[in-house]
């Protein structure tokens, strides 16, 4: 079990007021030793010397005078950053898979894995690899994309680097939490078996197969009646008997006491625990609510198999053992200074936020130096006057996620600095157009209905060459904000009366930029005809920088929609791996289509995909070469997100009208053109067929690249043949790439 030492009267978890079992002595909850230390420097604001200073000693106590003489294992949040104070902020998960670039995710949790591991952590609580169902979800900042090939490439590449830096990562939520009925937190869901095997549940395999994750944490969620935490078909049965998987799983926060307390399929915490246990869970967290006393109880009374408390412990302590913490002595002395936020740290955040970022739509206003090419050679000339406008304007606080430091845990502290430099759009404009006159007006707040700022906001407008309006969420958690844990929505339209304020502004004549600083993808559909409109997915502390840079043009976009812009909030849950009924019709009069597909996203330049071509047969099981040629037509240098799409014509069972196969960025200067070779598991169209079998079916598909699902560029055809190939997990998951230049 963990032990929550360190609380605060702030609630960071869901029920956690109510749930949190407390000792007035830590000596007394230790005596017998302990599994982990939950969140030492991500509770409160602490100073990360000192913090280390007291954890050391604590560490050379349980060594020194303790039964067992083990150390704890120190666990903390980790999914835009060390959430500690001082520590980097890093995008959000969404816009790591808007980037579509992996290896730099990779070196994101490298960086963020060397950070823990010189504070002594040894476990990071990440990444998420719920799959997004529903943009109305409030966790929606957490994921990565709704595609299960995205999610798993990027998230393993997360776990990749964080783990290189010798600490483990947790694979959360497992499984089907995203999938919940309305998008609401911790609801039921109603997902069928092979939705589950298809769509929610590659993303982990990938992650344990080929990332060599240490741990896994369960997800909330209870599927038609079962709650995963007490399920042991996933826990074990996938997890453990079909995968290998032979790390630790660990509780989500209360997740076994809620057995008993939300979900009531447990009489009392000691039944939970047996349940629990049974199902595969190793570890409570955050603290002992029902692996203590109540499970002890149990177990005396028979009601619960000892074996099981011996399989947890033995999992828990080879850990630990992976861990080299049955051997560590804490007798070396802790940081005596540490830089969280260092200049590499900031580099990797700035190219990640810059490459994160969508360019929804554009007249040609963007960007503000003229035409599109007048950045080849160097920043070109702003306009002389700027309206800049928007509750999120001069905010720092917009550009974080909900599992951030400051949007987590310092919006609990008033007066706290942050902690480390995060500029506002605002310093960033200035300092990217040092020779414009940029006036600043709020408009509105992010909620609310006043309407008051939205004279001061026209008038601003009218006096300016360009309005630059800057909208968006509050991350937060349960009912703290317009998204985040907790902060689900019934509405997909701006919060607030932010979408007035758009209005208020364009009726000035001006011409407008929209930045989108959002936690999930609004209903803007209207909002694209006119000015130009950007998304930026909670872009962390070097946000501001890349979307001045994409303003000025000093940055040309290159994100790509990771997850669809929806149409409106009735059409919703809604996937582009939809099978032909989930699409529009003439028998239905609401029209599913999203406003921007999955994978759009422009540039300041053009590209051309020409002359796809994909081997004519391949056998069931095997491997087949497409090739496709694509081409920088513009004027300046530009990063093309390349998109291998294909559809499977006929199936046993229903097929998605598209899905992706494969992605690579590619950058390429004015003019040059380069072959992108994709050589692509026929594993990747496999599906659960009617027997629930994974399987490769033989038969026709279609193949595409395009500059997203909804357009087909270049097409070419594929037959699969020969007998139907029952899928293993030794078979690839991964696409390999490879770019010729020429």
């Amino acid at each position: 079990m963990g032990y929550w030492l360190d609380q605060g009267g702030e609630v960071v978890a869901p029920m956690q007021g109510e749930m949190t079992a407390r000792s007035s002595r830590l000596e007394e909850i230790t005596e017998h030793g302990i599994g982990h230390f939950t969140r030492v420097y991500g509770t409160r604001p602490v100073d990360p010397v000192e913090r280390a200073r007291w954890l050391w000693q604590e560490q050379r106590r349980l060594v020194r005078e303790t039964r067992p003489g083990i150390p704890a294992l120190v666990h903390e949040e980790c999914l835009t950053g060390l959430a500690a104070w001082q520590a980097a902020t890093f995008p959000t998960p969404l816009a790591w898979g808007a980037s579509f670039d992996p290896d730099l995710v990779a070196e994101m949790g490298a960086l963020i894995g060397g950070s823990m591991r010189d504070l002594g952590i040894h476990q990071g609580l990440a990444p998420v690899l719920d799959v997004i169902r529903d943009p109305r979800w409030g966790r929606v900042d957490e994921c990565i994309a709704e595609d299960p090939y995205v999610v798993g490439t990027v998230g393993t590449a997360y776990v990749r680097g964080l783990q290189s830096a010798g600490v483990h990562a947790t694979l959360k939520h497992f499984v089907g939490y995203s999938a919940s009925r309305a998008g609401r937190n911790h609801a039921p869901v109603s997902a069928g078996p092979r939705e589950v095997a298809d769509v929610l549940l590659p993303p982990f395999e990938m992650a344990v197969l080929d990332g060599g994750v240490r741990s896994v944490m369960n997800s909330y969620a209870e599927i038609d009646g079962l709650p995963m935490a007490a399920d042991p078909t996933y826990l074990t049965g996938v997890l453990r008997d079909r995968w290998g998987f032979d790390g630790v799983v660990v509780a989500d926060y209360f997740a076994v006491a809620f057995l008993h307390v939300m979900h009531q399929v447990a009489a009392d915490l000691g039944e939970a625990a047996g349940l629990a246990l049974a199902a595969g869970i190793d570890v409570e967290l955050p603290t002992g609510d029902a692996y203590l006393a109540p499970l002890a109880e149990k177990v005396r009374a028979g009601l619960v198999d000892e074996a099981l408390v011996d399989r947890a412990v033995l999992r828990a302590l080879a850990q630990k053992e992976d861990l080299g913490l049955l051997d560590a002595t804490f007798d070396d002395e802790p940081p005596s200074e540490i830089d969280l936020d260092s200049p590499a740290h900031r580099a990797v955040a700035r190219r990640l936020a810059e490459e994160s970022v969508v360019l929804l739509s554009n007249d040609g206003v963007l960007p503000l130096g003229g035409a599109a090419g007048s950045g080849a050679t160097g920043a070109p000339a702003g306009p002389r006057r700027v309206a800049l406008v928007g509750p999120n304007a001069d905010r720092a606080e917009a550009l974080m996620g909900c599992y951030s430091f400051a949007n987590h845990v310092l919006a609990h502290h008033p007066g706290t600095p942050l902690g480390f430099a995060i500029p506002t759009v605002a310093e960033a404009l200035w300092a990217e157009l040092p020779e414009a006159e940029i006036t600043v007006a709020t408009g509105c707040e992010v909620e609310g209905t006043d309407r008051s700022g939205f004279a001061a906001a026209a008038a601003a407008a009218s006096d300016a060459d360009v309005a630059v309006l800057v909208l968006g969420d509050q991350a937060g958690l349960f009912g703290r904000g317009t998204v985040g844990e907790g902060n689900d929505a019934d509405d997909l339209r701006l919060p607030g009366v932010q979408e007035e304020l758009v209005a208020a502004v364009r009726a000035t004549g001006t011409p407008t930029v929209v930045i989108l600083l959002t936690g999930r993808p609004y209903a803007v559909g209207h909002l694209l005809d006119e000015g130009a409109v950007v998304q930026a997915f909670f872009p962390g502390e070097e946000g501001a920088g890349a979307l001045a840079g994409v303003v000025s043009g000093r940055v040309n976009p290159s994100g790509r929609l990771p997850v669809s812009l929806p149409r409106s909030a009735g059409t919703q849950p809604y996937s582009y791996l939809h099978p032909r009924l989930g699409g529009p019709s003439d028998v239905t009069s609401t029209d599913p289509t999203p406003a921007r597909a999955f994978g759009h996203g422009l540039s300041y330049t053009t590209f051309e995909r020409t002359g796809l071509t994909v081997d004519a047969e391949v056998a069931a099981g095997d491997s087949f070469t497409a090739t496709v040629r694509v081409a920088n037509t513009g004027e300046r240098d530009g990063t093309d997100v390349v998109q291998l799409y294909a559809r499977d014509v006929v199936g046993s069972v229903t097929r998605p009208v598209v899905q992706l196969l494969g992605y690579a960025r590619v950058d390429l200067a004015a003019g040059e053109s380069a072959e992108v070779r994709f050589s692509v598991p026929t594993q990747r169209l496999a599906f659960s067929g009617r027997d629930m079998v994974r399987v490769v079916e033989p038969g026709d598909v279609e193949l595409w690249v395009g500059p997203d699902c909804a357009t087909r560029e270049t097409e070419a055809a594929l037959r699969i043949v020969g007998e139907v190939h029952a899928v293993s997990t030794a078979d690839p998951r991964y696409v390999g790439v490879e770019v010729a230049r020429g």
